[in-house]
């Protein structure tokens, strides 16, 4: 975690973020590191079938952790920075006004197309390597954006699984959407875009 579990304060509280990240994101390490021994210990022993049957369950947990790890990156306590809009001669922010118009346009499409995600996923806006565009995508559950396809890079991420929000914000997803963007680390955004084009 590269700040205080409170440090995001008061968009998202310590409180919220000890049962966030120190227990869902840690359930999703632990579980994965005992399902890849298991994995590992049934290949070994030749046992294909419960190999086979363990494959959903270390896609879903390194899913999880790697969308939350990433999650956590792509945000920064406001006084670091957070919620900093990119400059209007940036990449990033030429990208985006290109796609959408303008950032409150591009960050209303994101909350909207969120906000209707049934059940449990993610938000994310991905560099697309074969386009050379900006795109909107989200995905169920723990999948990630390799899911999607191989082309897309992904830049920013939210959670909106409830346990995200739930303790801050009832279940009121719409106000945690737009809430999250005052802690948005765009210079992350930004270092994240300028990696993928040079792949």
């Amino acid at each position: 975690m590269p700040y205080d579990l409170g440090a995001l304060e008061p968009v998202v509280s310590g409180h919220l973020m000890e049962f966030h990240y120190g227990k869902h994101h840690r359930a999703y390490v632990n579980n994965l590191n005992r399902l890849s021994q298991e994995s590992a210990e049934a290949l070994a022993v030749g046992n294909v079938k419960r190999y086979i049957e363990l494959t959903h369950l270390v896609k879903f947990n390194g899913g999880g952790h790697l969308n939350h790890e990433f999650f956590w990156e792509t945000l920064a306590p406001i006084k670091e920075g957070g919620g900093a809009i990119p400059d209007k001669d940036s990449d990033l922010r030429k990208m985006i006004e290109a796609e959408w118009g303008t950032i409150e346009k591009f960050q209303a499409h994101f909350n909207a197309v969120s906000t209707s995600i049934q059940g449990s996923g993610w938000g994310w806006l991905l560099y697309n390597k074969g386009s050379h565009l900006l795109e909107y995508r989200q995905t169920p559950n723990q999948d990630t954006p390799a899911d999607i396809g191989t082309d897309l890079v992904p830049l920013l991420t939210i959670d909106v699984w409830e346990h995200a929000y739930y303790l801050d914000y009832k279940n009121m997803r719409p106000t945690f959407l737009q809430e999250m963007w005052k802690v948005i680390n765009w210079n992350k955004v930004e270092e994240r875009l300028a990696a993928a084009k040079k792949k």
